[in-house]
């Protein structure tokens, strides 16, 4: 290891020995960054009667034992001087212990008479009773007697195993517990059985919800018991384990150089012979390599590259077949090579501390087993390293040590680490994986937070003299110091290295000299993590002094954005439901309550805070300023002071303050700006980006802005950069806020409508208020669009549709603002029949034709129909922008109007507007699109007595191929147009009908009524017709038997000489 270099960043660690090897998941250099914040408030020493060997903690309590004893004390880390609870004698030696927090139960290994024992010790609260009873049973036998009433003593579950048990762990999710032997693991799911159920009637908690076993023994009501059902044996014939942790699913096993994660899945599903493997056959492999002395090379597999480890993982299923069976995958493998390691002799190179952290977010309910993340640490005595298990494995932060580190404990906060003579605390990036995976905001425009690969900080440092352990219980540390620091694990290693055996036994721990040495047990407690912020951005006051822009000032402020993150991640249920348990034992807790209102406020400054480092930092990074601004909750004119540069230094404005105001007034907020914060926004953009001007002036915040102010603005820009259109109608607009109408026209000549259309493409927001934001968006018009509505209606109508056909505004959006404009019945309707010109969207073709031949009808439908055109905007009689006959020739949904439709024309005593309705609605239902049905209902309003109505009756049934009622209905009320209607409709498919259909009812009717000269004429043009296109044979048996022979012969001399000449 280098020694440290100062440099702007700080205190900075770099491993001179670092390499870049072969599938690693990252080559960026590490460091640490040194800040003088202490996370320690005060210090107790317990009383214990015999030097501690063993520590752990868990459940609010301490357990001690002490070296080469067979008594575990417990003492409470929640009261003052930590007063003893309960002392009780173990059956052996104690080698190991461990807390679980689910279940409040206490495992360990034991050993006696050269025999290692697993056992469990529940309702060990009991021992505080004097004369508590304790029972002994195996797993899966329960105890009669006392145990029936309610499991009120302590019960010590004895473990049976074929194999020596050499690590052990506890989930803290679900209680289970995980036991390393040599070469397997074995996996015990937790139960819980309600007294006054059979005792078969178990339920797992490893593959159902959560069991809450949070509340101690005493305080249960319902009388249970725990107990343990063997689940499955993972063989790993090539690795020794070490250490072993359980979390949720994820098994971790560590070696000597080695850390190998696996993740187990309940299926009901049964698993195919050929994905097991032959244990013995990989154990006679192992058996032969064992000959040769292999040195791996360093290795880092993550996710599902990590099954090319070379490391075989054999799943023997123990559980009842009803059980369901268990899937294996594997997750992630790292190796290390002594050699690569400096500043440590070979034996002291070897992993310690292995730790399966889970973390609950906000959004989990107390019930949810699954953890929203599992992150996994272990450590070397040079470097720690922090994985994200979820969502994809990556490695967070490498954790370079300034020296050799005996043990570390990750917490949600912070890693505490130990050396031979100090207490160090790291910064953790837990809370940015779980924020980004509760939050989908974060990342964007909205949110923000610090990437979970900002390089970590260490904390000012404790010192003490001989450290030897440490556990973690919420905000209180507990260390272990003697001034003898050769660990029994160390002794066991130093002897195996000298001469290596695979016998059953376990080397005795060193015995502490007969002279005796000094030894203390502390409880020290940490500051709450919001006073440990508030030191934070005390101590980053120096930075805003001396450097505001330094990088260090930043990664400052972002470590104390993530320690607000964790605290406001951890809910009272979430911290009953979250931790971990490891060696050495973390459990959360809440420690002296923190207001949540106090973390929220916090929360707020800090956003700010970095809000402020982004608003002025470099232009890579500015667009964090947005997203901390608006998390902060801040106002603009508090966000312009904030970035108000002092008189006496230049007028200068950082990139991101200018990216956040520009988005800021392109959001169309709700919050209107003073004239005074209007004036100094146009300022700083007339100062730094003039060319934005125009899209500042549209916003709805600038509506207080002074015009006559800004309309200097704008000329001396106009006269700097050139005549453009948007900048045009921006001045216009301040003209017609300064009620300077002439100016106004002016303005509005300059330019052709077509430019101005381009214009407000460009900027819609000089039109509406809202435009762009979408379907859902609150779309206001401006002074300008009411203004275009009585002086250009057109200009207005085609910016509408302009806006439409760029995705600027939506149909229904453009419906409200004609409605509030007061246009719903001229200006809407205008633009409905533009847009139909305009549009290609059949949806909206459809939809438009609907509209406008209902509000042709309707307007049809009111005999006193100029009061249907009078609006506050517009004369009672304005005619529409658009006649029928531009509607026919310039859009293709109106068709021509039939010929026979002239003998069906109203008399000229009906007003322009009621006849210009008339023809449009007739051209709609003459033309290709509109859907007659759709509209036939709406017909029905519109009375067949007049001429003009009978004429839609007749075209809608005509539409409807119903040509046989139209040429009846037609006869009886003008028999005048029969002709000209048969001529243009009865072609094609339908000519037949001329001498089926026609022929006969006009027969019939002159017949009945010889002297009507229109029918003889109409009968006359038809005879001619059907001669023309029928055989003579035919033509004969169409003739009537009580016809005149003088009247259809030449007709059928005329049918016979066609014939002849065919």
């Amino acid at each position: 290891m280098k020694p440290p270099r100062i440099t702007d960043k700080g205190v900075e660690f770099r491993d001179s020995s670092a390499i870049k090897h072969r599938g690693s998941s990252t080559n960026r250099p590490n460091m640490v960054h040194v800040y003088n914040c202490h996370p320690f408030a005060s210090q107790q020493i317990v009383q214990v009667e015999q030097e501690p060997g063993l520590v752990c903690c868990g459940g609010g309590a301490l357990f001690v034992v002490a070296t080469g004893g067979c008594k575990v004390e417990a003492y409470n880390l929640e009261q003052g001087g930590c007063p003893l609870i309960c002392r009780f004698a173990t059956m052996g030696t104690v080698k190991s212990i461990q807390h679980s927090k689910t279940g409040d139960y206490l495992v360990t290994i034991e050993e006696k008479n050269n025999a290692t024992y697993l056992r469990a010790y529940t309702n060990w609260r009991y021992q505080a009773e004097e004369k508590a009873r304790v029972g002994v049973r195996l797993l899966g036998h329960l105890l009669r007697g006392a145990s029936v009433r309610g499991g009120a003593q302590m019960e010590i579950i004895e473990i049976p195993l074929s194999e020596r048990p050499v690590a052990v762990a506890c989930c803290s999710v679900t209680g289970d517990l995980l036991v390393g032997c040599e070469n397997t693991l074995v996996l015990f799911a937790l139960r819980t059985q309600n007294l006054n159920q059979s005792q078969q009637n178990l339920q797992s908690s490893w593959s159902n919800t959560q069991q809450s076993f949070s509340q101690s023994s005493s305080s249960n009501q319902k009388p249970s018991v725990l107990d343990f059902e063997r689940s499955v044996i993972l063989h790993l014939p090539k690795l020794t384990p070490k250490q072993v942790a359980l979390c949720g699913g994820y098994v971790a096993v560590q070696t000597e150089l080695e850390v190998l994660v696996l993740k187990l899945d309940a299926t009901s599903e049964p698993i195919a012979l050929d994905e097991s493997q032959d244990v013995d056959k990989i154990a006679d492999d192992f058996e032969d390599q064992t000959d040769f002395l292999l040195i791996p090379s360093h290795q880092e597999l993550l996710g599902d590259r990590a099954k090319d480890c070379e490391i075989s993982v054999c799943i023997e299923q123990t559980g009842l077949e009803d059980r369901g069976h268990y899937v294996l995958s594997y997750v992630l493998f790292r190796r290390f090579t002594p050699e690569f390691f400096q500043g440590c002799t070979v034996e002291e190179i070897h992993l310690h501390s292995l730790q399966l952290y889970p973390l609950f977010s906000n959004n989990q309910s107390a019930s949810v087993e699954e953890p929203a993340c599992v992150f996994c640490f272990f450590s070397l005595p040079t470097a720690g390293y922090l994985y994200s298990l979820k969502g994809g494995v990556e490695l967070l932060s490498t954790y370079q040590y300034p020296e050799k580190v005996l043990r570390a404990v990750l917490t949600d906060h912070l890693l505490h680490v130990i050396t031979k003579n100090a207490l160090q605390c790291f910064t953790v990036r837990c809370a940015a994986v779980a924020a980004r995976l509760e939050d989908p905001y974060i990342d964007t425009t909205m949110k923000a937070c610090p990437p979970s690969s900002l390089e970590v900080c260490a904390l000012r440092m404790q010192l003490f003299i001989g450290l030897r352990s440490v556990c973690v219980y919420g905000q209180h540390v507990v260390l272990l110091s003697t001034a003898d620091t050769e660990t029994p694990e160390e002794t066991e290693r130093n002897t195996q290295r000298r001469g290596l055996s695979r016998k059953w036994t376990m080397s005795s721990p060193k015995e502490t000299s007969a002279a005796g040495h000094g030894w203390n047990l502390y409880v020290v407690d940490t500051v709450s993590p919001l006073t440990l912020y508030q030191e934070m951005v005390e101590y980053s006051q120096r930075y805003v002094e001396t450097n505001p822009q330094a990088q260090s000032l930043r990664h400052l402020l972002s470590e104390a954005h993530l320690l607000l993150r964790a605290s406001l991640l951890q809910t009272s249920e979430q911290q009953q439901n979250s931790g971990c348990d490891h060696t050495e034992s973390v459990e959360k807790h809440t420690g002296p309550p923190t207001d949540r209102r106090e973390l929220e406020e916090a929360f707020r400054q800090n956003c700010a805070q970095l809000g402020d480092c982004f608003s002025r930092g470099s232009q890579k990074d500015c667009h964090l300023a947005l997203p901390y601004y608006r998390m902060s909750g801040l106002s603009i004119p508090e966000v312009l002071s904030r970035n108000r540069p002092p008189p006496s230094s230049p007028h200068f404005y950082g990139p991101g303050f200018l990216f956040y105001l520009k988005h800021y007034l392109l959001e169309e907020t709700e919050e209107n700006l003073s004239q005074e914060s209007a004036d100094e926004v146009i300022d700083i953009f007339s100062q730094s980006e003039p060319s934005e001007l125009v899209s500042v002036c549209a916003s709805l915040s600038m509506i207080n802005v002074s015009p006559a102010r800004t309309l200097r603005i704008l000329q001396h820009l106009e006269n700097t950069t050139g005549v453009s259109v948007p900048l045009t109608i921006t001045m216009a607009t301040m003209m017609l806020r300064l009620n300077d109408l002439q100016q106004y026209t002016e303005l509005m000549e300059r330019h052709a409508e077509m430019l101005f259309v381009y214009g407000f493409i460009e900027e819609p927001r000089l039109l509406l208020h809202g435009a762009g934001g979408g379907r859902h968006a609150d779309i206001r018009p401006t002074a300008l669009t009411q203004q275009l509505a009585k002086s250009q209606p057109g200009l207005l109508v085609a910016s509408m549709v302009a806006l439409h056909e760029n995705s600027k505004v939506q149909l229904e959006q453009a419906d409200l603002i004609f409605k509030e404009l007061g246009c719903e019945n001229c200006l809407q309707v205008d633009f409905w029949e533009a847009l139909l010109m305009a549009s290609s969207q059949e949806a909206v073709i459809q939809e438009l034709l609907f509209r406008v031949a209902s509000v042709y009808i309707d307007r049809l439908t009111n005999t006193n129909s100029d009061t249907h055109f009078n609006s506050s905007h517009t004369r009672s009689k304005r005619r529409s922008l658009k006649s029928v006959e531009d509607l026919i020739n310039s859009c293709s949904h109106y068709g021509a109007l039939y010929p026979w439709l002239t003998a069906l024309s109203p008399a000229h005593t009906i007003t322009f507007q009621h006849l210009d309705t008339l023809y449009k609605l007739q051209s709609l239902l003459c033309g290709p699109s509109l859907s007659v049905g759709s509209v036939t209902p709406l017909l029905e309003r519109l009375s067949d007595e007049t001429l003009w109505g009978f004429s839609l009756h007749l075209l809608s049934t005509t539409r409807g191929g119903q040509y046989d009622t139209s040429i009846e209905k037609l006869l009886d009320r003008c028999p005048q147009a029969i002709i000209a209607y048969a001529n243009h409709q009865l072609q094609d498919n339908h000519l037949a009908l001329w001498w089926q259909k026609l022929l006969p009812e006009l027969c019939n009717r002159t017949r009945a009524a010889p002297d009507n000269g229109i029918l003889l004429a109409a009968l006359k043009e038809t005879l001619v017709m059907v001669a023309r296109e029928m055989s003579p044979t035919d033509f004969l048996e169409l003739m009537p038997d009580d016809g005149t022979a003088a009247y259809f012969l030449p007709h059928l001399l005329t049918c016979s000489q066609k014939h002849l000449v065919a």
